[in-house]
């Protein structure tokens, strides 16, 4: 009988889009595999697989996985009838060597496209990952190639070894795990098995081996990196090129370890491996050079071609990688210690060599032999990257006068020299420039005052000393490397040579001006030449300022001169214009003492704008840009000048140019002097622009940058946009509605609406019509983009709430959106305590009514399930429901008063201050519920429930809740502000009419902190009862904008505090005269007789009862 076999898995480049971390591209793998559907006829005869396996981890042979799990899988037959499908799986007996079959055919299934194959194949092998023997049946499979083991069974093997490392290599509670045994047979056998010729299951393999070494090296395998290292000494290309990838991939790993005891354990590693790989990698470099060199001298590169010098190349990549590794984790920054890192000045002098050897044959492969010629580029930009990431990590050691020097020289004779440039490609150049300024900008290599210091005693430099030494020879070496008259050559060669628009970029910018624009402002500067360059401008003019100023001023002059301001046509002298004003505008906080903007604009800018044919877009694009970095320096009626010719540059045809002066108009209008006059006037006719540019662009990143100058317009003139309300609704609604889908964009469309809410004020409801339907997408958390929209939707939705005069119908019925926010996530919880806030104080009772089911929820929720930030602004809510609503509200939040209950009573605040100040203030909403409703709080604290939740939750109560509520109230008195000070004593003036002996006990106490309270009250700074005292005020101070009706509302309900008006002098004088009728005025005299004389006599200058 024949049955089917998946074929290897066909290699495949991944391209530019291959991620750096192996776990991602294995998985990915993993499905590709799964896709493939490559058939081939084997005899019956292959399809027996032979493996030698390990025993069980227990010393016993352990079942084989065909009895105890389920019955075997047969192999797919050639006519594809089904195979059978396993049943659910026991997991108690470990796996075995018999097994292997079987799991080899789970593996073939789970590949299968067919689900009903698949997935039960995908839960047999679910099951068994935390069994003993797992690895063991997957490194079998893995390991044993050709007819027998199909390429991508084993790659998909592979993946399932290292995700159970992950999850089971450690010992955990839950799993048996892989025991000591299995561990010692498993890294053997990796180790055994390194020379894989599939490179994709090698990547897995060297994976898997750092992986384990994270966690086992070095207690549990000592003799890794010396068995690798013999390893290196074969004369298997393929061998030591599997070695190196397993080397590098490990001592990546272990370089991410942090501890003391790892940097010193990878320290150890690099002391013994350092001399032998560096050694190797040498030799590769030697060996590569002599192909090359052949090669290089013959017509036909195909017929003497080696396969191995492939494998060469690609190990000598791995050794590059080894050694920056070694050299970067193996030591401390020399920036700590000063101290030299000896390899840095062996090995950058042998890097610089290899690069001006590889660099000659980056021409003479590049019509001749593609995979050469590619990998002479990769090799010249990575040897380069090692010598920046060294430099950047040991600057003392790079200083030394054998590196840097050559090192930089050759840079800058790249970057400078036209016969030297001619051998460089844009790459390449780019790292170099990287380079430089790298060294340029390094502050370690700072001029200090004091300059070298010499140890004339002959005693040993402090480490200060040391780097002031260092810092003043690489000073001296720079100044001989870059003297003045080369400091002038290098701006020069900057800003003549690759600050000016190529050729490409110029066809770039005519078939795609926004994308264009974009990349010249939004792209990483280390990935292109000409940003590159003007970084590396820029960090050169701050270092050698006084030189180059002038030598700036210069080219600008002579650019000016070349291209007069009417010319059309597009010259060299134009592009170098563009080129100046490119450097001008980067360094204008210098420039601006050689050169007065406002001279230049009048004498020569805005004649340049007011030339309109098509090639002058290049100048207006660099004017529009010019006047977004000269922004300070213009002055006076220059300004209005510069207004006017940004909104023209604004209605360009050229989107590079409208976009170009959107961008600066933001920085314009939101500078300290700009003129809210002159923008007033200009109104008209911005919104009109920015709506068409708005049409007219189709790039997300150009909508965005319209929309924020629009934002920014909006929020700068305030109110005064009220006229243009309708134009402005229109235009959201309709972006709105072509926006679905770009959640994104509807972000940025949400903050502007807020600015637009903000500007509008009390006259906000204006646009309720275009914000209503909005705002329900967006806070509805079952809506597609919720996840992008709710933050800034219920921000929006708070601050429609703050600026509305009253709050109509449809607003209020959002609120139970809120309920939904909060038990997904309460993440936004400072804008959700600011929105109940509103709605308590904005709609009063018609809330309350509507809506108080909705209101209990969201308090339940947040009470007890956020930290004591978040508390304390939810109790500032309840506190001004209780004030607002004293007989309604209490019995609707019964369970967060019980809550506060437990809060108060806890005792948890002892050394933490948020939790005395959370406890203070639940105990001071208690006493207000006491003072205003009195018969509530009696019913609360003698509920049953109450009391068994305290007990259950370990709180011992000896007596009655309420008098242990009022032990709570005296006990915290003194960490409390004053109106919770004033809330405290009316509810303990109030508790002296209680019908209890045990209030006579507690009545020195009581009576202590009421006297305190009414003697205290007239010394009282009204700052602190309007900050920390008054625990109302928290959510007016969480940055959300609010109107004045909402304000003075606000401060009505405060003047309006029954804990303010009542008069705790007067209640206690006649709770006193109950108190002493209800036991008896014998019995309160005697409780009286204990006060101390001098408290007592307080008591009287405070009641005036003398």
């Amino acid at each position: 009988m024949k049955f089917v076999l998946y074929e290897g898995l066909a290699s495949r480049k991944h391209g530019p889009w291959r991620r750096s971390l192996f776990n991602l591209k294995a998985n990915r793998l993993y499905s590709q595999a799964r896709q493939r559907h490559l058939f081939s006829s084997l005899s019956s005869s292959s399809e027996q697989l032979q493996f030698h396996f390990h025993f069980s981890s227990r010393g016993r042979v352990a079942s084989p996985l065909s009895t105890s799990l389920f019955l075997s899988v047969a192999l797919l037959p050639i006519t594809r009838d089904p195979p059978i499908t396993p049943p659910s799986i026991s997991t108690a007996m470990a796996l075995s060597a018999d097994d292997v079959q079987t799991m080899y055919s789970l593996l073939l299934n789970s590949l299968s496209s067919d689900v009903a194959i698949r997935q039960p194949a995908e839960a047999a092998l679910s099951q068994c990952e935390n069994r003993p023997g797992f690895c063991s049946c997957l490194l079998e499979i893995i390991t044993k190639g050709g007819v027998a083991g199909r390429e991508d069974v084993r790659l998909l093997a592979s993946v399932y070894f290292k995700n159970s490392i992950s999850r089971y290599w450690r010992q955990r509670r839950d799993s048996l795990g892989i025991s000591n045994e299995e561990k010692i047979h498993l890294r053997k056998n990796l180790l055994l098995h390194i020379r894989e010729e599939n490179t994709q299951i090698a990547h897995v393999l060297a994976v898997l081996v750092s992986k384990i070494a994270r966690i086992d090296y070095p207690k549990e395998w000592p003799d890794l990196f010396s068995f690798l290292a013999q390893q290196l000494q074969t004369t298997d290309i393929l061998a030591s090129h599997r070695v190196t990838m397993v080397l590098f991939r490990t001592l990546k790993e272990l370089s991410t370890k942090r501890l003391s005891a790892d940097t010193r354990n990878f320290s150890q590693i690099t002391a013994s491996l350092f001399e032998y790989t560096w050694n190797f990698w040498k030799k590769d470099v030697q060996t590569i050079l002599q192909n090359f060199s052949s090669l290089s001298q013959c017509s036909n590169i195909d017929s003497i071609l080696s396969s191995d010098l492939g494998l060469i190349g690609e190990r000598w990549f791995f050794g590059l990688k080894i050694v920056r590794q070694l050299i970067v984790s193996g030591y401390e920054s020399d920036t700590t210690s000063a101290q030299e890192v000896w390899q840095v000045k062996e090995v950058c002098p042998t890097l610089l060599n290899a690069i001006q050897s590889f660099l000659p044959y980056y021409y003479s492969f590049r019509d001749r032999h593609a995979k050469l010629w590619e990998f002479t580029k990769r090799a010249c930009i990575k040897l380069t990257k090692v010598l920046i990431v060294i430099q950047n990590r040991h600057p003392y050691s790079f200083g030394h006068q054998t590196v840097l020097p050559t090192i930089v020289d050759f840079c800058l004779n790249i970057i400078t020299n036209p016969d030297q440039a001619g051998l460089a490609f844009e790459e390449f150049l780019i790292e170099c420039m990287i380079l430089v300024k790298s060294v340029l900008e390094c502050k370690e290599y700072r001029q200090t005052l004091t300059g070298r210091v010499i140890d004339q005693n002959g005693g040993t430099l402090t480490l200060e000393d040391r780097k002031k030494t260092i810092s003043a020879a690489v000073n001296d070496m720079m100044k001989t490397i870059l003297p003045n008259d080369r400091v002038v050559l290098l701006c020069n060669i900057l800003i003549r040579r690759h600050f000016m628009y190529t050729a490409k970029d110029l066809d770039d910018w005519n078939r795609y001006p926004e994308s264009f624009h974009h990349e010249q402002n939004l792209v990483q500067w280390t990935e292109k030449q000409k940003p590159c360059a003007e970084a590396l401008f820029i960090v050169l003019f701050e270092k050698y300022k006084e030189i180059l100023a002038p030598v700036v001023v210069s080219i600008l002059h002579e650019a000016m001169s070349a291209s007069p301001p009417m010319e059309t046509e597009l010259t060299p002298g134009m592009l170098l214009k563009d080129a100046a004003y490119t450097a001008a505008g980067h360094v204008y906080y210098e420039l601006s003492n050689y050169l007065n903007f406002n001279e230049w604009f009048h004498g020569s800018l805005s004649i340049e704008l007011t030339n309109e044919h098509p090639n002058m877009r290049i100048i207006h694009r660099k004017i529009a840009l010019l006047v977004g970095q000269w922004i300070s320096e213009i002055k006076g009626d220059t300004r209005k000048l510069v207004y006017h010719a940004l909104i023209k540059l604004l209605q360009d045809r050229d989107a590079a140019v409208s976009l170009a002066a959107c961008s600066s108009l933001c920085y314009l209008v939101q500078d300290m002097n700009s003129s809210e006059q002159d923008l007033l006037e200009l109104l008209p006719l911005c919104w009109p622009l920015c709506f068409k540019l708005m049409d007219d662009v189709q790039e997300f990143d150009s909508k965005v940058q319209v929309l924020n100058l629009i934002s920014i317009l909006i929020e700068h003139v305030g109110e005064k946009v009220m006229p243009y309300a309708n134009q402005l609704c229109q235009f959201f609604y309709k972006l709105w509605e072509e926006s679905t889908g770009e959640s994104i964009l509807q972000m940025q469309l949400l903050v502007a609406l807020k600015s637009f809410v903000c500007s509008l004020g009390y006259q906000s409801q204006a646009c309720y019509d275009m914000i209503l339907p909005i705002l329900q997408n967006g806070i509805n958390v079952d809506s597609p983009d919720s996840l992008n929209l709710l933050e800034d939707a219920i921000q929006l939705w708070e601050t429609t709430l703050s600026n509305a005069s009253s709050v109509p119908p449809q607003i209020l019925d959002l609120f139970p959106y809120l309920v939904s926010i909060v038990e997904r996530s309460l993440d936004h919880l400072e804008v959700v305590v600011s929105i109940m806030e509103d709605y308590i104080v904005l709609c009063g009772a018609e809330f309350l009514k509507r809506h108080a089911s909705s209101l209990v929820k969201v308090l339940d929720t947040i009470i007890g399930n956020v930290n004591d930030k978040g508390l304390l602004s939810t109790l500032a809510v309840v506190d001004i429901l209780v004030q607002l609503f004293p007989m309604e509200a209490p019995p609707l939040i019964t369970s967060v008063l019980q809550k506060l209950v437990y809060i108060s009573l806890s005792g948890d605040d002892v050394h933490e201050p948020t939790k005395t100040i959370v406890c203070v203030t639940a105990g001071a909403i208690l006493a207000r519920v006491l003072v205003m409703n009195t018969n509530y709080i009696a019913q609360l604290t003698s509920e049953p429930s109450l009391v068994t939740a305290l007990q259950q939750a370990g709180i011992t109560l000896k007596q009655n809740i309420l008098l242990c509520l009022v032990d709570i109230w005296v006990d915290k008195m003194d960490n409390a502000a004053s109106l919770q000070r004033k809330a405290y004593g009316l509810a303990l003036a109030i508790i002296l009419t209680l019908r209890v002996p045990e209030v006579l006990d507690k009545l020195d106490d009581i009576l202590s902190v009421c006297t305190s309270v009414i003697i205290g009250a007239t010394k009282e700074d009204q700052s602190e009862d309007e900050s920390s005292g008054d625990i109302t005020s928290y959510s007016e101070n969480i940055g959300y904008a609010a109107t004045s009706s909402k304000e003075f509302r606000k401060r009505q309900i405060k003047d309006s505090d029954p804990i303010k008006q009542l008069s705790l002098e007067d209640m206690l004088r006649e709770n006193l005269k109950t108190c002493s009728s209800l036991h008896g005025e014998a019995v309160f005299n005697t409780a009286i007789s204990r006060i101390h004389p001098s408290a007592f006599a307080q008591l009287q200058r405070a009641l005036k009862m003398t």
